[in-house]
């Protein structure tokens, strides 16, 4: 593995099935963060500078794309992933060689009853908004990311 591609400890499935989704997609890398307790734990990156996935190992709710996406309960995007004036991107996530970005929450019912929550991040080498109907394809794509096993998920 080189260290471009550096991966988070974590769940293999998440890993394998975010590689072929991001491949699906066209997407130069992507992200899964799964929530335990207050905070958003990496699980799966692929194709993330170690630097990136260093700095989002945990995210608290409400900070960066994947926290206010988990917030917010919708997808956050940037046209720009480089030049987003707003606070919804942090510097840390500049390095990532990328021009548009999405995190794309995904909310269920985990098997003992527990709200279950992952948001699921692509990031794409071409700049421009996602419309409408990128948006419903890169939410499926992130449903079936994340899908416990057995248990249909369903994005917000």
């Amino acid at each position: 593995m080189s260290a471009r591609d550096a991966e988070p400890p974590g769940q293999t499935d998440d890993s394998s099935r975010l590689a072929e989704a991001c491949a699906a997609l066209g997407a130069m890398g992507g992200t899964v963060h799964r929530r335990e307790g207050d905070r958003l734990v990496l699980t799966a990156a692929h194709r993330m500078p170690p630097s990136v996935v260093a700095r989002t190992a945990t995210i608290p709710r409400g900070k960066g794309m994947a926290g206010l996406a988990w917030q917010r309960g919708e997808p956050v995007s940037t046209c720009d992933l480089q030049s987003d004036p707003t606070d919804d991107v942090r510097p840390g996530a500049r390095a990532v060689a990328a021009g548009r970005a999405v995190a794309l929450p995904v909310f269920w019912r985990g098997a003992a009853g527990e709200d279950e929550v992952a948001v699921v991040g692509f990031a794409f080498r071409d700049t421009g908004e996602f419309d409408a109907a990128s948006l419903a394809r890169l939410s499926r794509y992130a449903r079936i990311t994340v899908r416990p096993s057995g248990r249909p998920a369903k994005s917000t």
